[in-house]
C-alpha cells in the first residue's frame, strides 16, 4: 500500500471514530436545553394559573384552602367580641383581609417570571428530579422576601380601613415588644401578607402536581416531552 493511500485511510478511520463522540455531546446539550425549556414553560404556566385563580374577587375568600381567617388572638376572643356587639366588625375584617390578599397577588407574576428566567440548567435538572413540590420550594426561596415587600403596602392600604384592625395593631404592638406574639402576627398587614404568600405557594404546588400528573393535558409539547419522560 502506498504511503499516500495509507494516510487517506487513516484519516477516514479517524473521522469515523470521533463522530460518535461529537454526536453524543450534541445530544447531551440538546437534552439540557429541552429540560430547561420544558421546566421553564411549566413554571410559567403554573405560576400564571395560580396568580389568576387567587388574584380575583373571591380568589381567597371563596376558597377554604387559602381563605385567611382571623389572627389567632382575635379568633380566640371572637366569643367575647361577639357578645359585645363586634361580631359584624369581625366578619368585615375577614372580608377585608381576603380582599387585600386578592389585590396583592397579581403583583407576584413579574417576580415569579423573573425567577424562572434566572434559572440555570443545573437548577432545572435538580427541580425535575426533586419531588412534587420542588418547583414551589424554588419559588419560595427566590421570591418570598421580595413579594412580602411588594404585598405589604397594598395589604395595609386595605386593612387600615378597618377600625378593628387598627385596634388589633395597637394591642399587638405592645405584645410584640414583650415577645408575646410572633412577628408575623404583630400587625394585621403582616399577618395577611404572610397568609397571602402561603396561599400563593400552595396554589403553585397544586399546579405543579397537576402538570407532573398529566403533562399531556397542558397542551404544551415541550412540557409533555420533558415531564412525560419523568414518569
Amino acid at each position: 500500500m502506498s504511503a499516500s493511500r495509507f494516510r487517506r485511510m487513516f484519516a477516514l478511520m479517524s473521522l469515523v471514530s470521533v463522530a460518535p463522540v461529537v454526536l453524543a455531546i450534541s445530544l447531551s446539550d440538546l437534552s439540557n436545553q429541552e429540560a430547561s425549556s420544558g421546566l421553564k414553560a411549566a413554571l410559567e404556566k403554573g405560576a400564571s394559573a395560580a396568580v389568576s385563580k387567587l388574584g380575583t374577587p373571591g380568589g381567597f375568600l371563596d376558597n377554604d384552602r387559602v381563605k385567611i381567617q382571623l389572627p389567632g388572638v382575635l379568633e380566640q376572643a371572637r366569643p367575647l367580641l361577639q357578645m359585645t356587639g363586634r361580631g359584624q366588625q369581625l366578619d368585615e375584617l375577614v372580608v377585608s383581609m381576603n380582599r387585600a390578599a386578592e389585590s396583592a397577588v397579581p403583583m407576584a407574576k413579574p417576580l415569579l417570571v423573573d425567577a424562572v428566567k434566572s434559572m440555570s440548567v443545573s437548577d432545572a435538572k435538580n427541580i425535575l428530579t426533586g419531588g412534587d413540590t420542588s418547583v414551589t420550594n424554588f419559588f419560595r426561596e427566590k421570591t418570598s422576601a421580595a413579594l412580602a415587600v411588594k404585598f405589604l403596602p397594598i395589604v395595609k392600604g386595605i386593612t387600615d380601613r378597618s377600625g378593628l384592625a387598627a385596634k388589633y395593631n395597637g394591642v399587638m404592638s405592645q405584645a410584640s415588644k414583650m415577645n408575646l406574639v410572633s412577628d408575623d402576627q404583630s400587625t394585621v398587614e403582616k399577618y395577611v401578607t404572610q397568609r397571602a404568600l402561603d396561599g400563593l405557594y400552595l396554589m403553585i404546588a397544586d399546579e405543579e402536581k397537576a402538570i407532573r400528573a398529566d403533562p399531556v393535558g397542558t397542551g404544551s409539547k415541550i412540557i409533555e416531552k420533558v415531564f412525560g419522560s419523568m414518569k
